[in-house]
């Protein structure tokens, strides 16, 4: 009889730039306040990488992190997957930058974009990889320098945003680690949550906005409530399991309001949902890996919990995944 094979999570690391930007911070910079702030999104500051500090800095520290916890040498790492949607450069990938960092040599590593939802697409990924026997222990990262893409004079979106990076290396096992993953996208609402230009599609002026993140807020909320809420239903079905099962939820780090709206609708309670995004805003691909490592090292997430993760994202994309840590 053959035996499954998982990919199982065998260390976690996470890393926020030195330089905060709290909302007080803010209140000097636009017209804000950190009541406002607070009120409406849970966030109470942010991590903002210095001048010269980058992606893959940033993943960097993260991934040496991950790679102590698990006690392996990073060059017994075979696949190497980055989500960031602010790669150092348009070629070669942030990926294929940090494998160099690290002192890997041969696996393939390739960066994957889906913004918000990329760390739950790259598990996604890394996950076929292990249970096809193409991989044996991969290391995925989120990583991102929104900073870098945020309009300082935009007071709706610039006080969501954050810079860092989180990891975790996948070993495959016989013992249950993912049980599966879920992964969505729907380019329809494109334009609620976009950056205007890029590497093709060049600016049509001179104005910061055609370069900085643009967001239609209250459209995005209502539809990341319900896609979160139907996207969580359908993992609980595909592995036939009830929303009592359910020990953590790790969500993306993005507003308060939709994390807890999310776990009321699973019948979590507070102390059953990892919560940072007040520590350190939205990080977008980095956002869950940085809550799990915390959640991880605090001693909260226990080895034999069942965790559901779970991202929202422009495009728009979703995606989930479900694992036994």
């Amino acid at each position: 009889m053959t035996q499954t094979v998982y990919s199982r999570v065998i260390g976690t690391g996470g890393y926020l730039p030195e330089k905060i930007l709290t909302n007080i911070d803010l209140e000097k910079i636009v017209d804000t306040s950190d009541e406002w702030i607070r009120e409406r999104t849970g966030i109470e500051r942010r991590h903002i990488a210095q001048d010269g500090q980058t992606t893959c800095d940033l993943g960097v520290e993260a991934s040496k992190k991950a790679l102590e916890m698990a006690q392996i040498d990073a060059k017994s790492i075979d696949l190497i997957i980055v989500a960031t949607t602010t790669p150092d450069k348009i070629f070669p990938s942030t990926a294929c930058l940090l494998q160099q960092r690290l002192g890997i040599k041969g696996c393939p590593a390739f960066d994957v974009q889906a913004v918000c939802s990329g760390f739950v697409y790259a598990l996604s990924v890394a996950d076929q990889f292990i249970k096809t026997g193409m991989s044996k222990r991969a290391l995925v990262v989120g990583a991102e320098t929104l900073s870098r893409i945020t309009n300082w004079e935009d007071r709706n979106t610039c006080v969501l945003f954050g810079d860092g990076a989180g990891a975790v290396i996948l070993e495959a096992s016989n013992k249950a680690g993912i049980l599966s993953t879920h992964i969505h996208a729907d380019g329809e609402y494109e334009e609620l949550l976009h950056v205007p230009s890029g590497p093709s599609k060049l600016p049509k002026t001179d104005e910061i906005a055609e370069r900085t993140m643009s967001m239609k807020g209250n459209e995005v909320f209502k539809v990341a409530v319900n896609t979160l809420s139907k996207i969580a239903s359908e993992t609980l079905e595909a592995n036939q399991i009830q929303k009592e099962d359910l020990d953590w939820l790790v969500p993306h780090q993005a507003n308060l309001r939709i994390i807890n709206a999310t776990a009321r609708k699973l019948k979590l309670t507070p102390d059953q949902t990892v919560v940072t995004v007040n520590k350190h805003a939205n990080t977008s691909s980095a956002s869950i890996p940085l809550a799990f490592d915390e959640a991880v090292r605090d001693g909260r997430i226990q080895r034999g919990q069942l965790v559901l993760m779970e991202a929202f994202g422009g495009g728009f994309t979703w995606g989930s995944a479900l694992m036994k840590f």
